[in-house]
């Protein structure tokens, strides 16, 4: 039941957002809006205004706004200046527009304020991608990576940081890339084939290099009073060694501090120095910390911080974005890494079970989508519309004549079988990940 309302809460919202922007951007240029509804479909509530129609309606996948005199067929079309078609193409095209760039906005405002609530970020995300160690049998090893390498590129898009990294492997499980190595010092080139990994979260088959990054454990909290604070040891101490053993995982440090039977030497790395400190665990075996796995850094942005912040990740995220749909016109991403409705259930049901943060950062991820996807040159989306206001617009120049009626007719008719094509598509991607 909660993935079905979260479901429904979530692109209720998504749509609303989108077509109120078509509408608020009519209205405003004098443009008679005669229904604005939720779904498509038979309309299950209705409530008629002065001028318009509002409607939710059965099938809850999308909406529209039906605008006055919006096509040369419209019986009702009379010519008369609250009639789209009677308004010049710069303001249909604002009209357009509005949709898409209400999504977006959405996104920014929805990621603001998740990030407003402040996080700990792992330090790895943000660093350069170089090699901390390599899973046995993976496809790293079968390629030749080495603990210490620095991978530069896969494909020529260049990977300045672990997350950039994974964004470019994640989608390309199976297929076979090319990286650039920096290897002692020394540029080298390798052919990698990343392994398919299922994730369980989102049951997507993603690309994997089974390279781990350099990752040190950090001392999270320190408890007053115990041996580790009268030993001096705070909280954002990295610990680099125990009684001289380095490369230690937090699970390997617990489990040395409770079997030890006597004081026990942190090599701790803090404000950039190395410091040692004995250590002695009470009877319990405790020093009284909690041991992080990987170094973090504390965001707690103000307002602007975190609309900068935010603007920043939606930027990478419409180009992760549309780099993947580069990949999907040159084949190098595979149809089956598309998501539809049935998977959107699914991530809206698993993050409204974990808190409404993390529903609203999966709301700010799918509105993007949806904005950035509307802007598609395919008949049917906005960005369908958009492109032929640019062909009529040339068109005209030239011949001084708009597109007739059965040439929109035809690009229509191309274009709602692209999207029924699409839909068929994303729907047997997510019945084939239930299924496995």
């Amino acid at each position: 039941m909660i993935t079905i309302l979260a479901f429904l809460f979530v692109l209720g919202v998504l749509v609303f957002v989108h077509e109120f922007g078509h509408f608020i951007v009519a209205r405003l240029y004098g443009v008679r809006v005669i229904t604005f509804s939720l779904g498509f479909g038979p309309k299950l509530l209705k409530y008629q205004g002065r001028a318009t129609e509002y409607a939710i309606s059965a099938v809850p996948l999308g909406g529209y706004v039906k605008l006055a005199g919006e096509t040369v067929e419209d019986g009702g079309r009379t010519g008369a200046p609250d009639e789209f078609l009677s308004k010049s193409k710069w303001i249909r095209f604002q009209v357009y527009m509005a949709g898409p760039i209400m999504n977006v906005l959405l996104a920014l405002v929805l990621l603001t304020v998740v990030l407003m609530r402040g996080a700990d970020v792992p330090l790895f995300e943000t660093a350069a991608p170089v090699v901390g160690s390599v899973v046995a049998g993976s496809a790293g090893e079968k390629a030749g990576l080495q603990i210490g390498d620095r991978i530069l590129d896969i494909n020529g898009h260049d990977t300045p940081t672990w997350n950039a990294l994974e964004e470019i492997i994640e989608p390309l499980a199976g297929q076979q890339v090319s990286a650039s190595v920096i290897r002692a010092g020394r540029p080298l080139a390798l052919k990698i084939t990343p392994d398919s990994i299922r994730d369980t979260a989102t049951k997507f088959e993603v690309g994997s290099l089974g390279i781990v990054p350099v990752i040190r454990p950090q001392i999270a909290s320190v408890s007053p009073g115990k041996p580790a604070a009268l030993a001096g040891m705070e909280a954002g101490d990295v610990v680099l060694a125990l009684d001289h053993a380095r490369g230690l995982s937090s699970a390997d440090i617990t489990t040395r501090i409770r079997g030890s039977k006597g004081p026990l030497v942190f090599t701790l790395e803090r404000n950039g120095e190395t410091v040692d400190l004995p250590v002695t665990p009470d009877r319990s075996g405790l020093i009284g910390v909690t041991i992080s796995p990987m170094e973090t850094r504390r965001i707690d942005p103000g307002l602007l911080q975190a609309v900068g912040l935010s603007a920043q990740q939606n930027w990478d995220s419409a180009v992760t974005i549309g780099r993947t749909l580069k990949g999907l016109a040159t084949r190098e991403t595979p149809v089956k890494q598309l998501m539809g409705p049935i998977a959107i259930a699914q991530l809206s049901g698993e993050a409204a079970s974990v808190s409404w943060i993390s529903l609203l950062n999966v709301m700010a991820m799918i509105s993007l989508n949806l904005g950035l996807l509307n802007l598609m040159p395919i008949p049917v989306f906005d960005g369908g519309h958009i492109a032929i206001l640019g062909v009529e617009g040339i068109y005209h120049r030239f011949s001084h004549r708009d597109l007739s009626v059965r040439v929109k007719e035809r690009i229509l008719l191309a274009g709602a079988g692209l999207v029924v094509l699409l839909m068929v598509t994303v729907i047997f991607n997510d019945v084939m990940r239930l299924m496995k």
